[in-house]
Order: C-alpha cells, then structure tokens, then sequence
C-alpha cells in the first residue's frame, strides 16, 4: 500500500454500532480471520468459542462474528424478550416489534460457518465468569495475551473510554469502578477483536460522522434505562461525538460500539470526494424490524486543489525608510496577513521608492490598510481580488531525536509532502550547535517516516 496515499476507514453507523458488528464488518472488509483467531486463542480466557459465519440482511450477504458462551457464562446481550420484555406487559407492539434471535443459530440465512474454540488457560481464568471487572482486571487479561502491541494499545484504549464513561454515570474512579454487561466474557472479546482487525488492516485514519440511535427504553444490569443509555450519553459528550436520533424504539448503538468510536475516530468529516477501494458489511444480532447492518469502507480521497478568493493590497511610497518598511512588514504579518513583500522601483520625478504588496483575506483588509496608513507616508491602498488555487496544507507536530518539531504537510495531486518549519529547525540548530542544513535534513527523514510510513 502507498503510504503517501490518503486512505481512511469510513464508519457507516446509520443502523447503530455494537462490538461484533464492528469486528464482522471490518473481517468483511478484508481483516485476517486467521490472524483474528489465533490472536483471540492467546486471551487468558475460558468459556467461550468464536463462530464467523455469512448471513442475509434484507437480501444483503454479510459477516457475522459471534462470540458463543458455555452456558454458565450467558449473559443476555441478544435476548430480545430480556432487552424489551418491559414494555407493554411483557409484549413488544407493532410490526416493528424485535425479533428474538438465537445466539448459537441463523437459521436458513447461515452458510459456510466455522467454529474456533477458545484454548482453556489455568491462568486468570477466574476473570471469565467474573462479570465485574475492573479497568486493572480486564489491563490484566489483555496485557499478557499474545495480541500484537498495536491491537493492545487500540483495546485498551476503548477500555478506557468504557471505564471513564462508567466512572462518571456512578459517581466513581475510573480504577474503582466495575464493568457490567461490558466486562462480560463476549464484550471482552468483542472489544480485542475489533482491535485485533483495526491493527491488522493497518489504516490508522478513522472517519465516523455521526452515530444513529434510537429511542425508548431497555433493560440492562441496572434495571430499565433510557435509550441512549447513560454510558452512550457520557461517551457521545466526552469526545463529542454527533447523535442522530431516530424514531426506531430500540438500543441502535451499545456502550462497547460507542467505545470504539471514540476511541479510533480520528475524524468526522468525509473528504469532498473519494473512490471506495472495498467495503465490509457486519451483521448485527437484533432484530428491530430495519436492516441491522455496519457497512465500513477503506476509502482513498480524490484530490483536488482547493480553490478560494483572495485579496492582494499595494501600495507606492517614497518616502519611507527601510527602518520603518521593516517593521510595518512584522506588524502586518502580527495582524494575520497571509504574505508581505516590498521592492524597490523609481516613482515620478526618478524618486526612489517602494512597491508594498500584502496578501490577505478580506476580513483582514480593514487592519492592513490601518497599519499602512498610520505606520507609513501611503495616502492611498489598491486593493485586487484574486482567485487562487491552493494545495491542502496542514500543521504537524512531531518528537525527532533532536526535539520537537512543526513541519507542514501538502497533498499534491494524492502524495503528501513534508516541510520543516523554519522556525522549530532553526531554534534546534541554535540549541545544538548544528548548521541548519543537518538539522533540516534530519527532521525531514525522522518526520517522512513518523508521518508517512505509520
């Protein structure tokens, strides 16, 4: 893959997110089922077997990932008269009402299924039953698994998010604070897998716009909630992620899916345009009367220079030292213009003079044409509105061995280039007693390589 590429995963949440939808659609989209299993073998857990199978979603072939547990270890996360049996006396209403769907079965819809059991570990086995975990628990399991550095860092940095969100709703430390339904067995493993396959496909920009969820209410380990439930509110406000609330009378998006977004999300805004390399549709377990599906896509972004106005002022004097030309170019680019330069040319009667240009926005016209005419002789400013077209740019900042630096990125045409900032080379080559050149030079390779290569 070329790293100079702008490649992002697009989460399409407009059916919710859950944790086995996330694992399902992102295998669906090319994450290593092997790699997957033989990771999840190494997690010093018991009582439960992986199945990775296709279904039919509304016509639609997708993923399905279930996490199955040995019968002492079931807990109620796809029991649909569990979840909703509150409502109306126990019975659902409408043609809208869920569906139950079993766990270990789907029916006619299911094909080419494989089952991986889970190896038993003497070790930390007493973790598997223990739906009570805590943050230092569930640290515990996945540290000394043999999951990849990467998959553990992304895992346990959704644990966090879980934890913090849990802490908040019960007024407790996040190190106090006990996990419920997502410290179970299946969340656990849910919540590595979908690290596991966001590791293995190696893309590290994650594009989520906005989260659909429903409305009403659901039973859970604290007793009936409203949707969203609190952990999903606490979630959505902490690393604000936008929710799209729909008419759908069910639990669209669960505090391990919610997790997992804020998380990894790196951005929620789509580029202008793009081409799909693949997609990975993941089978939800609930059944609300819609087609309870995550599409997930790898997208690459069509590049496409931007293009805006821009305002040019200038301006002849003659009779204005260099002095004080010098300082008005420092107060001009302190006012936020975007460049400044003067040159040197021969105004009438062969009076020798400068020619001030200043590049600007027209929001800041008013405050370069106040410093022109209270710092130098100018009677008079033209002012030109331009087109331009302008490569996309941004700020980066990156630990070399040498420091911190800022370095500016440029997508040209789909290759993303790297430039030192001046500024931080400088100060460097001041502080170590370098040429500029060196530290220059060497910044630019440790930065390609942080930025380009991850």
């Amino acid at each position: 893959m070329d790293k100079t590429k702008r490649r992002s995963i697009y989460f399409e949440c407009y059916s919710g997110i859950s944790g086995d939808m996330t694992v399902a659609a992102l295998l669906d989209m090319g994450a290593d089922e092997k790699e997957l299993v033989r990771q999840l073998d190494t997690l010093p857990l018991e009582g439960y077997s992986v199945e990775i199978s296709r279904v039919k979603k509304s016509g639609m072939d997708c993923c399905d990932f279930n996490v199955v547990l040995e019968k002492e270890y079931h807990n109620h996360d796809h029991d649909i008269v569990y979840l909703y049996g509150h409502r109306e006396g126990g019975h659902e209403h409408g043609h809208n009402a869920p569906h139950s769907h079993d766990a270990h079965s789907h029916g006619t819809h299911e094909r080419d299924a494989h089952s991986h059991d889970a190896h038993e570990h003497d070790a930390h086995s007493h973790h598997a039953g223990h739906v009570h975990c805590t943050l230092g628990d569930v640290t515990e399991i996945i540290s000394k698994s043999g999951v990849t550095d990467g998959a553990k860092k992304i895992a346990l940095d959704i644990f966090r998010v879980l934890a913090a969100a849990e802490a908040k709703a019960h007024g407790a430390s996040i190190e106090e604070v006990h996990f419920h339904e997502v410290g179970a067995v299946d969340s656990i493993v849910d919540i590595v897998a979908a690290a596991i396959c966001l590791d293995n496909l190696g893309i590290s920009q994650i594009i989520v716009p906005e989260l659909y969820e429903g409305r009403g209410t659901v039973r859970c380990a604290h007793g009936i909630l409203p949707v969203p439930v609190p952990a999903v509110m606490h979630i959505a406000a902490a690393h604000g992620i936008a929710l799209h609330i729909t008419n759908a009378e069910a639990e669209l998006v669960t505090p391990t899916g919610a997790a997992i977004v804020a998380a990894v999300r790196t951005s929620d805004k789509l580029p202008e345009k793009y081409t799909i390399l693949t997609t990975g549709i993941g089978a939800g377990k609930r059944d609300y009367g819609r087609t309870s599906v995550l599409r997930t896509m790898i997208i690459e972004e069509k590049y496409a220079p931007l293009k805006d106005d821009i305002y040019k002022l200038e301006s002849n004097i003659d009779d204005c030292t260099g002095e004080a030309m010098g300082y008005v170019m420092e107060r001009l680019f302190a006012a936020g213009a975007r460049d400044v330069n003067y040159m040197p040319l021969f105004m009438k009667k062969n009076r020798p003079a400068y020619q001030i240009n200043i590049i600007c926005s027209e929001k800041d016209i008013a405050a370069m044409e106040e410093i022109l005419f209270k710092e130098t002789t100018t009677i008079g400013v033209r002012r030109i509105r331009t087109e331009r077209t302008v490569l996309k740019r941004r700020i980066e900042k990156v630990d070399t061995a040498l420091g911190e630096v800022q370095v500016k990125m440029c997508d040209v045409y789909g290759e993303t280039r790297v430039y030192p900032e001046y500024e931080s080379v400088a100060a460097i080559a001041a502080e170590k007693k370098l040429t500029y050149r060196e530290v220059w030079e060497r910044v630019l390779r440790e930065a390609e390589d942080r930025l380009l290569n991850k």
